[in-house]
């Protein structure tokens, strides 16, 4: 899942983030025609657009399929980032232009990473009744920003860990094994918290620490979090504590090392600068008309798979110049 509407919000990434902990409400955002899933966006905010190198973090469901029309993303690009599909319900259809095809299902992760250039669709299978997940991206370090077009398709272990069953889903944490790694210092995992639980797990004092609530309620230093809120957390501490409501919870945990280089959003884009995003429409636009004329296409985002017959074609740019988010240094 991506960005799809034709208009996105362009956001001034320049203001420094508030001293944590910050709560993070999120903004709902369609996908689509008037059946559209909708998500509810907690990341990027004027406010803050990154924890670690996660740019990006989307919250769905749970939707009924017989009400919305589920997950229909056509075929579509990204650059300069790597995104991360994880399921709490239903089932989920991957394609790219690595030539991956799978079908992805609770319990389950895909991470795509684009480097250059990477395109793929998203479709809620035909058996699936409910859809529910996140969708999360991790801006890739200038030095992989430019290189080749990656998917993986893993299983991770569930664990019981100080009272809660805690899966991680990118990175290694607490002696967790079987999710990919990624390219960049961060961790991804869901915990489910029992009712009442104060739970508490240690974590790289350097890393920025953000909690995403998926159900019940939550606080964390004494902010109060439910749905889909993020609280986002500075580096400097060696645990995270999360004290879970009496219907207990399920939150996403996402850590990182402060990202280093200037980042650029829009659309489904990641770059350093202007430039970048310019010149990734433009090759993404070029391989949107050659689809459109034969039926096919290949360039800077790979071969699309045959099974496309259908691709999002770009928004037109703001008429401003698009500013990179700079980390204040403080």
């Amino acid at each position: 899942m991506s960005v799809t509407e034709q208009d996105p919000a362009l956001v001034d990434f320049t203001a420094s983030p508030p001293s944590p902990p910050e709560l993070l409400v999120p903004r709902e955002v369609p996908l689509g025609g008037p059946r559209a899933m909708h998500v509810q966006r907690s990341l990027p905010q004027r406010a803050r657009s990154l924890i670690g190198a996660w740019c990006f973090v989307d919250h769905y469901g749970p939707d009924d399929m017989s009400e919305r029309g589920g997950m229909r993303v056509p075929g579509h690009p990204h650059t300069g980032l790597a995104t991360v599909t994880w399921l709490f319900e239903g089932d989920v259809e991957h394609r790219d232009t690595t030539g991956a095809a799978v079908v992805v299902r609770p319990g389950e992760v895909n991470l795509m990473t684009a480097g250059r250039g990477v395109a793929h669709s998203e479709y809620s299978t035909a058996g699936t009744t409910v859809v529910h997940g996140a969708q999360l991206w991790f801006a890739l370090p200038s030095a992989l920003a430019d290189g080749p077009r990656r998917f993986e398709h893993a299983v991770p272990e569930s664990r019981s860990i100080a009272g809660a069953d805690v899966r991680v889903f990118v990175g290694d944490w607490l002696g967790s094994t079987g999710a990919p790694q990624a390219p960049t210092p961060l961790i991804g995992a869901e915990v489910r918290l029992p009712p009442g639980i104060r739970w508490e797990a240690a974590v790289d004092p350097s890393h920025e620490v953000g909690v995403l609530v998926d159900t019940g309620t939550v606080e964390v230093e004494g902010v109060h979090a439910t749905r889909s809120h993020l609280v986002a957390l500075s580096p400097g501490r060696g645990s995270l504590v999360v004290e879970a409501g009496e219907e207990g919870a399920r939150v996403l945990v996402l850590t990182g090392a402060p990202f280093p280089d200037p980042v650029t959003m829009w659309w489904n884009f990641v770059g350093r600068d202007h430039d970048d995003i310019v010149g990734a429409r433009a090759d993404w636009q070029a391989q949107v008309e050659q689809e459109r004329a034969t039926g096919g296409a290949d360039g800077r985002f790979g071969p699309h798979p045959e099974a496309w017959d259908e691709v999002l074609p770009a928004p037109v740019l703001p008429s401003v110049r698009l500013k990179p988010r700079v980390r204040d240094p403080r």
